[in-house]
């Protein structure tokens, strides 16, 4: 069996490295894969243009999607990932700064498995990261654990 692999969709390089960072305090395994916005988010979660390879962009055991991204917005990904066969039950936590009441209902509206505000402390950050890996990754069982899909 390979490491759950965890998909970060963040176009905020510093937000990036923040959360690479909070991740190396995570005790467990894990591959994760980045992406800077909502069109390069979509051709590695629908396996296009320089995606199309699945051992090296494997589909993931979770996503962490930002909403403020450039080109494609977060949830214009997330409504598409839900409308995808391929893609509608893997795990999208929405990761956000946003402290908008209209982001939180549109996320839940589309299915979104769980939205969660940035900390601004980091070790407040750390430990959301270790909440989110404990829960998503080593508590929830998808509905691809249930089939017989491999991945």
């Amino acid at each position: 069996m390979t490491d759950p692999v965890i998909l970060l969709i963040e176009d905020n390089s510093d937000d990036q490295m923040l959360t690479l960072k909070a991740f190396q305090k995570v005790d467990g395994p894990y591959q994760i894969h980045t992406v800077k916005d909502g069109v390069e988010a979509l051709d590695y979660l629908l396996r296009q243009g320089k995606y199309n390879d699945e051992l090296a962009y494997p589909k993931p055991d979770l996503v962490l999607l930002d909403l403020k991204l450039p080109k494609l917005n977060g949830t214009e990904v997330l409504k598409k990932l839900r409308q995808d066969e391929n893609t509608w039950s893997i795990p999208v936590v929405v990761l956000t700064s946003s402290v908008e009441y209209n982001d939180l209902e549109v996320c839940y509206r589309l299915n979104g498995n769980s939205y969660i505000r940035k900390p601004i402390d980091f070790n407040k950050f750390k430990d959301v990261i270790k909440q989110i890996y404990t829960y998503w990754i080593e508590l929830n069982q998808p509905v691809r654990a249930l089939t017989k899909e491999k991945h």
